[in-house]
């Protein structure tokens, strides 16, 4: 069994119907049991966010809600989440007391919202699926990533 945790690009492919989420589901079977694929409350309000600023109509933002119906979300209100997030913001600063980057690999800045979603996929030991590299310096420190290329088209 695995646990996969959705970015919110892989839930704005599922709404769009894009081929890369298609491709996604082919590859790892994130619905298929025994795995399970859960969000972040984190990545629910950014969904819901990018609803909006999209400008999505009723017909994309009931294709929204059916999605959301069925992934379970995880909330961050737990102290080991808590934790996580304190250790993963400080090592992205290069400020974490034990855990230093690889040579080369400067500081960056996550958006807050990164931190939380990355921090509870670590948490609960799932592989973070995601269509952007802004989680890149963490894998295999802090989880297990996988990349969806948003370019991914039919059965590649």
């Amino acid at each position: 069994m695995t646990t996969y945790f959705l970015d919110t690009g892989i839930l704005v492919g599922y709404v769009r119907g894009a081929q890369y989420a298609k491709y996604m589901e082919r590859r790892f079977a994130v619905a298929e049991p025994p795995n399970i694929a859960v969000v972040s409350i984190v990545t629910v309000g950014e969904i819901y966010s990018l609803s909006l600023q999209l400008g999505w109509g009723p017909d994309k933002r009931a294709a929204l809600k059916e999605i959301l119906d069925k992934i379970p979300s995880v909330d961050i209100r737990d102290h080991s989440i808590l934790e996580k997030y304190a250790e993963v913001d400080a090592y992205s600063q290069n400020k974490h007391p034990s855990l230093k980057p690889p040579a080369g690999v400067t500081a960056r800045n996550m958006g807050k919202n990164d931190v939380w979603i990355a921090a509870t996929a670590s948490v609960i030991n799932a592989t973070l699926l995601t269509t952007d590299h802004d989680f890149d310096h963490l894998n295999g420190v802090f989880l297990k990533l996988e990349y969806i290329d948003p370019a991914v088209k039919g059965g590649s």
